[in-house]
């Protein structure tokens, strides 16, 4: 894999990472309630799990990446995560979230200033 595809690689990890743990996350006691162990689900603590594994994972993809772009070139691409992520959260509705037209407004604004500093004139 080259260039572009470890950016890829790195803004996927990322974006599955952050919905993982949205997930996981109201579903895990809080951590003042963990001191007396009490049973917990395996599945959140497991894809709790998965996401930090996954943004280790995004971490060495991102490295990688670095090796054949400038930071200044790559770093706005990063910026995709935001929109995957409010994108699969507004559309499966086991994230419960609700659709913004503000929030789909300021979408379009990381794409179009995405747009404007990756693309070569």
């Amino acid at each position: 894999m080259r260039g572009y595809g470890w950016v890829a690689c790195s803004v996927l990890l990322v974006s599955a990472a952050q919905l993982m743990m949205r997930w996981a996350m109201p579903r895990l006691p809080d951590v003042s309630s963990m001191m007396s162990l009490p049973a917990v689900a395996p599945l959140p603590v497991l894809l709790l799990l998965c996401g930090l594994g996954a943004y280790g994972l995004s971490m060495l993809c991102w490295i990688r990446a670095l090796h054949s772009f400038p930071l200044n070139r790559v770093y706005p691409l990063l910026s995709l995560s935001y929109v995957l992520v409010w994108l699969v959260a507004v559309c499966l509705p086991v994230f419960h979230e609700a659709f913004s037209w503000h929030s789909l407004a300021g979408v379009i604004m990381i794409v179009i200033g995405l747009l404007c500093i990756v693309v070569k004139p």
